[in-house]
């Protein structure tokens, strides 16, 4: 270990002891985790490799998803705006951020083995959410994946301005509410990609749903789906996912897994140390690899609960939007 790396360490753990909240992120000397384990992993098991493929019901579950979610949104037209709201948060929400992961899920072209079948579907799915982001949220994605935590490629990480004013129970808070909107206007001020042919398509298409729903059924069905991607998104269990991720609650670990009953309703990413060893494993097959490799995932800490996530990451002050583990991009000969 770079003696640079043991002093941040040490620096670390004592702003942990004290109950203060970092200055800037925690900076790793050495490649992300997850390939360097997958290689280890299939080495002793290379039966995992015939995991590796598509969720061949992903279809038949996102369109029941999709419909469910719409024809909700027009049994609604009439209702009053409470009723509107509640729903939205007890029941759309689950339904939207279901469909979100589903997009994540195609991302990694996971319902066919046809990358465009993924991309048309992934557009599809958007449907309900109200706003076009499939297609965007691939390119940034795979980044994410490719290049886990390094400064300026992964927009997962939140920016220098959201780590400074983001410092106490109120702000974090209020970050939760509205970190959706973090998360997906992120990218588009720190590295914004041009929007390509595959982006005007999901933007026309997610207009004429739009629009289509608001002349047939009224703004009060399109409020109810905005509503559901909002709250879905925000202080809601469904959401602990973005926190409990790659937040570092514990030196020296920078992705969790969540072993609970919702990883049910989102296409189990909560195995989310398996998903980043395996990306082209289905979410459905993703507790397999712990059934096989158990020794590898055992040993990492882990969450039962998304809930108590969003209370950790609220209630400790030395949590925030710096806890997150960032390198520098490594060249290349």
């Amino acid at each position: 270990m770079a003696r640079g790396e043991r002093r941040e360490d040490k620096q670390q753990e004592q702003e942990e002891r004290e109950g203060v909240m970092s200055t800037d992120f925690f900076w790793s000397y050495t490649d992300e985790p997850h390939a360097s384990r997958r290689r280890e992993i299939l080495s002793k098991y290379p039966q995992i490799k015939e995991l590796f493929g598509p969720d061949h019901w992903a279809f038949h579950k996102i369109t029941a998803v999709v419909l469910l979610q719409l024809g909700t949104a027009t049994l609604l037209q009439d209702a009053g705006w409470l009723k509107i709201l509640l729903v939205a948060y007890f029941f759309g929400s689950f339904l939207n951020h279901n469909l979100f992961l589903a997009i994540h899920e195609l991302s990694h072209n996971l319902a066919f083995s046809t990358p465009l079948y993924n991309r048309l579907l992934g557009i599809f799915a958007n449907l309900p959410i109200g706003v076009p982001m499939s297609v965007t949220f691939q390119k940034y994605h795979l980044e994410h994946h490719r290049y886990q935590g390094v400064d300026g490629i992964d927009m997962d990480v939140p920016s220098l301005t959201e780590g400074r004013v983001v410092t106490n129970i109120l702000a974090k808070s209020i970050w939760v509410i509205l970190q959706l909107f973090f998360y997906a206007l992120r990218p588009l001020f720190l590295k914004p990609k041009p929007p390509g042919y595959w982006e005007f398509i999901n933007l026309v298409v997610q207009l004429a749903l739009d629009g289509a729903m608001v002349h047939y059924f009224g703004w009060k069905s399109f409020a109810y789906l905005i509503l559901s991607t909002f709250v879905g998104g925000g202080m809601h269990p469904m959401a602990g996912h973005f926190i409990s991720e790659h937040y570092v609650f514990k030196p020296n670990q920078e992705t969790y897994s969540y072993y609970g009953p919702l990883n049910l309703l989102t296409w189990h990413v909560g195995y989310h140390n398996e998903h980043h060893d395996f990306p082209r494993i289905s979410g459905n097959k993703l507790h397999k690899v712990k059934e096989i490799a158990p020794e590898y995932y055992e040993s990492l800490a882990s969450y039962k609960s998304w809930s108590q996530v969003i209370f950790m990451y609220i209630m400790d002050r030395s949590v925030g939007p710096f806890s997150r583990m960032k390198r520098k991009l490594q060249k290349t000969e």
